[in-house]
């Protein structure tokens, strides 16, 4: 059987998958060629669509052999037969592992853009890829969705050896394949056009998959938006750029003020706020500047041009959204944070600031005037910032307090740094955010009545 590419080949192999439709299975590919396989899979059955991600653990000096794997979620397969045999010491096993588990998250960010990644666990995963030759990566594949939480782990692909396909039977509950042919040869053979996937397909495709979600987790109503500000006392105003989810629901609001040379589209900040609507919480990724502003370098350091801007797009939210907002900020961004939380703190509207990685020295004087809880978080080695987060710290007088991420440098690109920003920054908001403190017009604590 020969297929005319991916995007064929997906739509044959759906075909075959459909029976797993009443399973209401999460769709897998193996990136990068499985993923447009995937995506065809995925949107036949109106299952949601993302990549798993693993790293075949090779043996030293000898890495085409592998003694285990790794996946997201610090899931761990190994071979302790293989291990015992080859004689690999926990030394060796540890710095494998840990040069895998960099790649493994660089290449999930990647993919992902800032998405959340789709939980299985209790859930049938289809496990999809555009071929299989030896089956290695499809067998970790299926042991990673597995030790996941997979309540059942299928595997499906257009094209493979039949020896290859037995074996992986005993991985998998159940393999589905188009064709087995007796002399294989490889994968690409059996695809009139078998074009390299790149790494922009492999994210552009998951961006645009459907995301059906399990019974009682409805999709957040999301969408682009443009957000008038006003920008002088005369009325003119400026518009932009936004992009607003809200989940079903949602008890508050969070906006993101990214940092210099940044924008809305900054994977790290959309990678916070995807952990935020995991919480149920909504938020708002839009550029404090317009394209034209943002040629200029000075703009991105005017800190009193950004905090106005921020405050502009918080009455945009409050003329359609009536829940508490608070504020995520970014270097330069957190300094805009914190100064519009002092112009807007007068009756404690805003309800919680989270700063990451910022230059909240860039908002003093202000800083005494900041009401809302405000959360500092810095990188341990990010000396000169830490340094300079725990001197405006002193000048806070509202409830605050420093988080410092240890090893983690300014832009907390280290594994698991960023995901430990998204922790503290989620209870953070969580515990301002949904209670009567967060809420517009509750008094903080200490407060006295508000008069009519």
């Amino acid at each position: 059987m020969i297929f005319a590419d991916r995007v064929d080949a997906g739509r044959r192999l759906a075909e075959a998958v459909r029976h797993l439709r009443e399973d209401s299975p999460v769709v897998l590919g193996l990136p990068r060629g499985g993923v447009p396989v995937a995506f065809e899979v995925a949107r036949a059955l109106g299952a949601p669509l993302d990549v798993i991600v693993v790293r075949k653990l090779g043996v030293p000096h000898q890495p085409e052999l592998g003694f285990g794997a790794i996946g997201e979620g610090g899931v761990r397969v190994i071979s302790d037969e293989i291990v015992r045999h080859c004689g690999i010491r926990p030394a060796e096993i540890e710095a494998v592992e840990h040069a895998e588990e960099r790649e493994l998250l660089r290449r999930a960010r990647r993919y992902r853009d800032g998405r959340s990644r789709v939980a299985v666990e209790g859930r049938a995963v289809l496990v999809v890829d555009d071929g299989i030759a030896t089956g290695a990566t499809a067998a970790a594949a299926c042991r990673v969705a597995r030790a996941q939480g997979a309540a059942r782990v299928v595997l499906a692909v257009p094209t493979a050896p039949a020896d290859t396909v037995a074996r992986l039977r005993e991985v998998a509950d159940e393999v589905v394949c188009l064709s087995t042919p007796e002399q294989f040869g490889s994968v690409g053979q059996w695809y009139r056009d078998f074009t390299q996937t790149t790494d922009d397909e492999v994210s552009a495709r998951l961006a645009s998959a459907t995301t059906a979600r399990p019974p009682g987790h409805p999709a957040p109503v999301a969408a682009e938006v443009d957000i008038e500000v006003e920008v002088d006392a005369a009325g003119a105003g400026v518009r932009l750029a936004g992009d607003l989810t809200v989940p079903e629901g949602a008890p508050a609001v969070v906006m993101f003020a990214h940092g210099s040379g940044s924008s809305r589209h900054s994977p790290r900040n959309r990678s916070v706020a995807s952990a935020l609507r995991e919480a149920g919480l909504g938020t708002l990724l839009f550029d404090l500047l317009t394209p034209a502003e943002e040629a200029d370098r000075a703009n991105v350091f005017d800190v009193d041009t950004l905090a106005a801007r921020l405050l502009g797009a918080t009455r945009w939210v409050r003329e359609r959204v009536s829940v508490p907002i608070g504020y995520f900020g970014a270097s330069t961004g957190a300094a805009a944070a914190l100064r519009a939380a002092a112009e807007d703190g007068a009756d404690g509207s805003v309800g919680a600031v989270v700063s990451r990685g910022g230059r909240p020295d860039l908002a003093a004087p202000r800083l005494g005037d900041v009401r809302a809880p405000t959360l500092l978080i810095v990188g341990g080695q990010d000396t000169t910032v830490l340094d300079l987060n725990r001197a405006a710290q002193a000048e806070l007088r509202c409830e605050n307090r420093l988080e410092i991420v240890p090893g983690a440098t300014h832009l907390f690109e280290e594994p698991g740094a960023l995901d430990r920003v998204a922790e503290l920054a989620r209870e953070w908001f969580t515990r301002h955010l949904t209670t009567d403190r967060g809420r517009p017009g509750s008094p903080g604590p200490g407060a006295g009545p508000r008069r009519a």
